[in-house]
């Protein structure tokens, strides 16, 4: 019962960043992806993704194809 309440609580949380993901490409006809970061669900431009790369927030050798390989969704 508890992990049915969790995955109804993700799919909530799933389809709400979506929809903030396709609105936001809409406005800035930027690529946006849906990421988990810290068990969150962050909404993310590829050129945010390339600025956390650069100042150190993932790993030292992750690229931009290796987060968007993981991506849950990728706006186009």
């Amino acid at each position: 019962m508890l992990q049915l309440i969790k995955q109804l609580i993700f799919s909530i949380r799933f389809r709400q960043a979506v929809k903030k993901a396709d609105r936001l490409q809409h406005i800035t006809h930027r690529k946006y992806m849906v990421l988990v970061i810290n068990r969150r669900l962050e909404v993310l431009s590829k050129q945010e993704l390339k600025k956390f790369i650069a100042g150190g927030v993932f790993r030292k050798g992750t690229t931009t194809r290796d987060i968007e390989a993981k991506a849950l969704y990728i706006t186009l």
